[in-house]
């Protein structure tokens, strides 16, 4: 049972008592005695509308404040995903820039390397028919 609900349930009992203590011994009239603890009664009830008041209050501020951490805290996980994933779409980036400077380089690499078979050969095969 919640703090709240046993605070109203101990003035409810409190209240009880305290009006069959005061028709016991009462020293007024009946009718001065019903008013009195139809005052009384009427205060306690008006305590208890008051407190259940703020206790609503109190816990709506509760469930607006739960639910703004709530949606900040899914938008810092979103953030965070989201610079994750450009984190790793810059990096697969750079290795692909990296591959492609690799590939330019052996290709070039690689054709130079033919050209100087291709004029090599052909220098020879020159060479063989001159003197042929």
């Amino acid at each position: 049972m919640k703090d709240q609900t046993k605070v109203i349930a101990a003035l409810l009992v409190g209240a009880a008592a305290g009006a069959a203590i005061g028709l016991l011994l009462a020293p007024e009239s009946g009718s001065e005695l019903r008013e009195d603890i139809a005052d009384y009664v009427n205060d306690l009830f008006e305590k208890a509308k008051n407190q259940a008041k703020t206790t609503s209050d109190n816990v709506k501020d509760y469930a607006g404040n739960a639910v703004d951490r709530a949606k900040n805290y899914g938008n810092d996980v979103v953030d965070r995903a989201k610079s994750k994933f450009n984190d790793l779409v810059g990096d697969a980036e750079d290795y692909r820039d990296d591959a492609v400077d690799t590939a330019r380089s052996k290709a070039k690499d690689y054709t130079e390397n033919a050209k100087d078979k291709v004029k090599s050969t052909a220098n020879d095969w020159n060479n063989s028919i001159q003197q042929a």
